[in-house]
C-alpha cells in the first residue's frame, strides 16, 4: 500500500508541477494582457467606472442589492459568495509561505498576476453571464463549463472542467479549509478537533441545504465585516510600524527585481523564484483564470454582462491588491521574516509581534472566518459543476459528501489527500482558459456594446 501511495505522491508531484509550474503561469498571466490589451485597459482607463458599479455602487445603487428575480440572488451577494470562496487561508498563510520560498518580492509579482487577473475575471464573468440558462428551479445556472458548452460546443472539454472542480470542491474547498478551522481553534483555545468536526458540520449543513439564497445571506452578512477585521486589524500593526513601511516596500521591489545568482548558480534565480511563487501564489489566492467564481456570479439579477464582469475586476482588486497586501506589510514591517518560521506560524509571529499574546487569538479568528467563508462559496461551485455532469435532482448526493468531509477534514491528516485537489484546482485552468480565449470575441464585442450604449445613454443604472 505505501508503494502504490508513493506512486500516487509521485504522479500527482508531476502534474502538480506543471500546472503550478512556469508554463501554466505564463498562460495564466498571458491570457490577462491579452483580455488588457483587447479591451484597452479597461482595469485603468475605466477604473472610476468600476469602481462606482461595484464598492461605490454598494452604497448607492438599489440594483446591487436588488434580489427580486426569481431564480436570482443580488449583485453584492454575488460578490461577497465569490469573495467567500477566495478570500480564505491563502490570503494569510499562502502571501506567508510565498514569501518564504520566494523572498519579500514575491508580493509584486503578486501584484502583476492581479494586475493583469483583473480582466481574466472579467472575461469569466462576462462569458458567464451571457451563455448562463435557468433550470428546472428557475435558478440561473453559468460557469466555464456551461460557456464552453454552450459558446463552443465542446462538451468533452466541459465535462473534464467540471470534474476537476468537483474533486477540487472536496479538498482544497472542504477538508483543507476544514483542517485550518480545527487547527487554529485546538491552538488557540484547546477545543478538541473533533469537537470543531461536528459544530462545524452542523453549521455548514445548515446553510448549504438551505440552497444559494441561504448562503448569499450568509456570506453577505459575513464577508464584510470578516474582510473589514482583518483589513482594521492589519492597517493597526502597519500603523504601529509605519517607520518600516518604505523599507518594507523597498525590500519587495529589490527582491523582485534581484538578478543576483545562488551559490554561482544561474544569474537570476532570485527573480525566477519570486515570479513563480509571486504569481502561483496570487492566482491561488484570487482565482482568475480558474473560473470557478464565475458560477456564483452567474447566479446574479445582473442584466448587462459587462456590469457582472466588473465585480470580477473588484474580486481580485479585493482579494489580492488589498488583502494580500495587508498580510504581505504586516510581516515586513514587524521584522517577522527574520523568525524563520513559515506559513501559518510566519504570520502568527507579525500579528503576536504586533498585538502581543492577543495576536495569536486574532489570527485564530480571522483564519477561522476565512476558512469557513471558504468552504460556504465552494459547496456552491461544487454543486454547480455536479449539476451540470448529473442533474439537479441527484444534487442531495454532492451535499450530502461535502458535509461529512467536513469532519474529516477537521480531524484527518489527508496530505497526499490536498495535495491531489490542489492539482485539480489547478487543473481547472486549462480549460477554463482555452474556453474564455476562444470566446474573447465575445468578450470585446460586449465590452464595446456596453460602453458605447453607455455613452448614449441608454444603460439603466
Amino acid at each position: 500500500m505505501e508503494g502504490i501511495l508513493n506512486g500516487i505522491k509521485a504522479i500527482n508531484d508531476q502534474i502538480n508541477g506543471f500546472v503550478w509550474g512556469p508554463v501554466m503561469l505564463v498562460f495564466l498571466v498571458s491570457t490577462g494582457i491579452f483580455f488588457s490589451i483587447g479591451t484597452g485597459f479597461f482595469q485603468v482607463r475605466k477604473f472610476g467606472l468600476w469602481i462606482s458599479e461595484t464598492l461605490l455602487g454598494i452604497f448607492h445603487n438599489k440594483h446591487v442589492h436588488n434580489k427580486k428575480e426569481k431564480g436570482s440572488i443580488s449583485q453584492f451577494q454575488a460578490m461577497t459568495t465569490a469573495l467567500a470562496g477566495t478570500i480564505g487561508t491563502g490570503n494569510i498563510v499562502g502571501v506567508a509561505t510565498a514569501m518564504v520560498a520566494g523572498g519579500p518580492g514575491a508580493v509584486f509579482w503578486m501584484w502583476v498576476s492581479a494586475f493583469f487577473g483583473m480582466m481574466t475575471a472579467f472575461a469569466e464573468n462576462v462569458l458567464g453571464s451571457k451563455f448562463r440558462y435557468k433550470n428546472e428551479k428557475g435558478e440561473w445556472v453559468g460557469g466555464a463549463m456551461v460557456y464552453i458548452e454552450r459558446g463552443l460546443g465542446w462538451k468533452p472539454l466541459a465535462v473534464a472542467f467540471s470534474v476537476f472542480a468537483i474533486l477540487a470542491s472536496f479538498g482544497l474547498g472542504n477538508m483543507t479549509q476544514a483542517n485550518g478551522i480545527s487547527s487554529a481553534l485546538h491552538s488557540s483555545f484547546g477545543i478538541p478537533t473533533w469537537a470543531v468536526g461536528i459544530a462545524l458540520m452542523l453549521i455548514i449543513a445548515l446553510v448549504i441545504l438551505g440552497g444559494i439564497n441561504r448562503i448569499a445571506a450568509v456570506t453577505e452578512k459575513l464577508v464584510p465585516f470578516m474582510a473589514l477585521l482583518y483589513i482594521v486589524g492589519g492597517l493597526v500593526i502597519i500603523g504601529m510600524n509605519y517607520q518600516a513601511v518604505p523599507a518594507a516596500f523597498s525590500a519587495i521591489f529589490q527582491s523582485a527585481f534581484d538578478f543576483r545568482s545562488v551559490g554561482g548558480g544561474i544569474m537570476g534565480y532570485g527573480i525566477a523564484r519570486a515570479m513563480r511563487y509571486g504569481i502561483a501564489r496570487g492566482i491561488f489566492s484570487n482565482e482568475a483564470g480558474l473560473g470557478s467564481s464565475v458560477m456564483v456570479n452567474s447566479a446574479s439579477n445582473v442584466k448587462e454582462p459587462v456590469k457582472q464582469g466588473m465585480w470580477g475586476v473588484f474580486e481580485v482588486f479585493t482579494d489580492t491588491l488589498v488583502v494580500c497586501t495587508i498580510s504581505a506589510l504586516s510581516i515586513l514591517t514587524t521584522g517577522a521574516m527574520s523568525s524563520g518560521k513559515d506559513g501559518a506560524a510566519l504570520a502568527m509571529e507579525a500579528f503576536t509581534g504586533g498585538f502581543g499574546s492577543f495576536g495569536s487569538i486574532f489570527l485564530s479568528i480571522a483564519i477561522t472566518l476565512f476558512a469557513f467563508s471558504t468552504i460556504l462559496g465552494w459547496s456552491y461551485y461544487g454543486e454547480r459543476a455536479f449539476e451540470y455532469l448529473f442533474g439537479l435532482k441527484y444534487v442531495g448526493i454532492y451535499k450530502a459528501v461535502f458535509i461529512c468531509l467536513t469532519i474529516v477534514g477537521c480531524v484527518a491528516g489527508l496530505e497526499l489527500v490536498w495535495d491531489i485537489s490542489d492539482t485539480f484546482n489547478g487543473l481547472m485552468a486549462i480549460p477554463n482558459l482555452i474556453g474564455i480565449l476562444f470566446l474573447s470575441p465575445h468578450v470585446f464585442r460586449e465590452s464595446r456594446s456596453y460602453l458605447e450604449r453607455r455613452k448614449r445613454g441608454e444603460i439603466e443604472e
